[in-house]
């Protein structure tokens, strides 16, 4: 296989992939190293696949910020912007269960 193009004139090269930048090499040289590092992880987790409460598949993925979808059951719930599930929202359901026990005991 020839590494010239049809015309001859410029050489023919394959894209090269990211080793270390992955989803934020799209920023380059840009931001500064440790701003693409929590860009990273933030993208990395928004993009990832969740297990759902509901059917229990890893199906549910992010459709826009604070919106995530199931796949298999097709349920649609209120979440994080970046995850499923909030510290916060972590915290408040366990005291609303607290609180629940305490009330029916």
């Amino acid at each position: 296989v020839s590494t010239q193009s049809t015309w001859g004139l410029f050489p023919r090269k394959m894209a090269r992939h990211t080793k270390k930048l992955g989803v934020t090499g799209k920023y380059g040289t840009r931001y500064g190293a440790s701003l693409r590092k929590v860009a990273k992880k933030i993208e990395i987790s928004q993009r990832a696949k969740y297990t759902c409460v509901f059917c229990g598949k890893d199906a549910m993925k992010r459709t826009c910020i604070g919106i995530w979808k199931c796949k298999a059951c097709r349920k649609v719930i209120a979440g994080g912007a970046w995850s499923v599930s909030t510290t916060a929202a972590t915290t408040v359901r366990s005291t609303i269960r607290r609180l629940r026990e305490l009330v029916s005991a």
